[in-house]
């Protein structure tokens, strides 16, 4: 699919970018390569294939729960910005 140079500018408008007159055409030479890959790819039988986030599985970086040392309530609350007794004292922000 060949995008012409008012499309992209078109598309710079959308997006607030300011292009200059060289920049569109190769910018228009690049996405029209992009959407040209897109139209291939529609084409693809993807029946019975389940969504996912990335292409390759990917292990979730958990790390084991470990017991450490709790901090005190004076030394948590030392730099607070205001405080109200033994708790952090912070706006309202639910009417």
């Amino acid at each position: 699919m060949k995008l012409s140079p008012e499309e992209v500018q078109k598309i710079a408008h959308l997006a607030r970018l300011e292009l200059k007159e060289g920049e569109v055409e190769v910018f228009s030479s690049q996405l029209s390569s992009i959407l040209t890959y897109i139209e291939k790819l529609n084409q693809l039988n993807t029946e019975g294939i389940e969504p996912t986030a990335h292409a390759m599985e990917v292990p979730t970086p958990f790390r084991k729960d470990e017991v450490k040392q709790e901090i005190s309530k004076e030394s948590s609350l030392i730099n607070a910005p205001h405080r109200e007794g033994d708790y952090f004292k912070v706006p309202k922000v639910i009417g």
